[in-house]
This record gives structure tokens, C-alpha cells and sequence, in this order.
């Protein structure tokens, strides 16, 4: 099409295309910020909770002598104590140990849902203390869950721990480095590579490769 006379043909000017690239630039970094300032918060939200379940774990011990998940040795020892006990439905054989398999630390099979039941009954941690099962078990600031076991885990790491499924590799080595040695394999934080998008149970093989920032991750960490 032929152009009319008098008329001039309209387009951006080098001024202009760099005043958009810039404000382009900017809004890429007020992105990228926000993404990482949500990032952090999230890590420091999960070492809050490790070191707050720690608390609770050493606090429910020191009131009641007994360990919170083993408590009973039935369910009106329990209850019979008033308030929210009133309203918890699982308790301890009472022998001094945990009951936590690796391989049931999401469905909240064993001692595992009694373990956060009593804590939430001695108003340690939030929650309805009657909540069974998985849906006992808290949410990670990650969107997995929070679980406990006592079974060996991550090549060797003994002992009760809590665990955290769905999180992010780069979330991951930067939990790991600031509450221990940052490699996942060794120290009182294991790791266990995970399924995207499912809670999968932390193992006893230790994490053959360091932390990629482009998997999922189950970590313990030694309370």
C-alpha cells in the first residue's frame, strides 16, 4: 500500500525503547526480589519450626515425664487430664520409646499422629488435638507436611527427627548450610531425594549427589 502524502510513518525512538527497556529491567527485579524474599522467608520459617517442635518435644517431657506420642498407657490416662486432652484419640503403649517407621512418616501410622495429638493437647504447638492420621501431621512452609521418625535415616542418622517433605533443592542446601554442614548425606541434617508434588518417605540411603536445585527433597533433622 502506497503511502499518502503528507503522513509520516510512526515508530518508537531510541529514547523510548530504552526508557521501556529499563522499567522492563525494573519490574524484573522487583519480581526476582519478591521471589527470593519469599524464599527466605519460607527457610526461616522452617528453622522456626524445627527449633520450635525441639521446645516442645524436651517442654511435654519435662511436665509430664513421658514422651509426647508414648504417652498412655490408655486413652483415659489421657483425657482424664481435662481441657484439650478431653478431645485426643490415640495414645502411647507408655514404654519409654517411639514407634515412627520411615516408611509411615506421612500417614501418621505408629506414634507417629499420637506424637503431635499430645503435643497440641499440652498446648505446646497449634492444632485441633484431635485430628488422626495424616491429617494429624502440621504443614511445612513448603506446602508438604511435618512428620517424625526414629528408624535410622539418610545413612545413618539415629535418633527422633523431624521431617519435612516437598522441599525445594535450592531451599534445601540453604536449610541444611544454615542449621548444619550443607550436605545432605552427612551431619544431623539427612536428606532424601524426593517425588515433585508427592511426600515421599525419607530412607536410610544416603543422598548420593549434593543438593540440585532442580529437585525436591524429604529433609530430617535431628531434635
Amino acid at each position: 500500500m502506497r503511502q499518502l502524502k503528507g503522513s509520516k510513518q510512526q515508530g518508537f525512538t531510541l529514547v523510548e525503547i530504552a526508557v521501556v527497556l529499563v522499567i522492563i529491567g525494573l519490574l524484573l527485579g522487583v519480581v526476582l526480589q519478591g521471589t527470593e524474599l519469599i524464599d527466605n522467608s519460607r527457610i526461616k520459617k522452617a528453622s522456626s519450626d524445627i527449633s520450635a517442635v525441639s521446645a516442645a518435644y524436651l517442654s511435654y517431657q519435662d511436665r509430664y515425664k513421658k514422651l509426647p506420642g508414648d504417652d498412655g498407657p490408655n486413652l483415659v490416662a489421657l483425657t482424664g487430664r481435662g481441657g484439650d486432652w478431653a478431645t485426643v484419640t490415640q495414645f502411647g503403649n507408655n514404654n519409654g520409646s517411639l514407634t515412627a517407621a520411615l516408611n509411615s512418616t506421612w500417614n501418621g501410622g505408629g506414634e507417629h499422629d499420637n506424637f503431635w495429638q499430645h503435643l497440641r493437647a499440652a498446648g505446646y504447638i497449634s492444632g485441633n488435638p484431635a485430628d488422626e492420621a495424616a491429617n494429624a501431621l502440621p504443614k511445612n512452609p513448603w506446602g508438604g507436611l511435618m512428620g517424625i521418625t526414629v528408624d535410622a535415616m539418610g545413612g545413618g542418622l539415629n535418633g527422633l527427627k523431624l521431617c519435612m517433605s516437598q522441599v525445594p533443592g535450592k531451599s534445601a542446601a540453604a536449610l541444611d548450610l544454615q542449621l548444619d554442614d550443607g550436605l545432605g548425606a552427612t551431619g544431623q541434617m539427612r536428606a532424601t531425594l524426593g517425588t515433585a508434588g508427592a511426600n515421599t518417605n525419607p530412607t536410610n540411603v544416603a543422598l548420593a549427589a549434593p543438593y540440585n536445585e532442580s529437585n525436591e527433597y524429604t529433609i530430617c533433622s535431628a531434635l
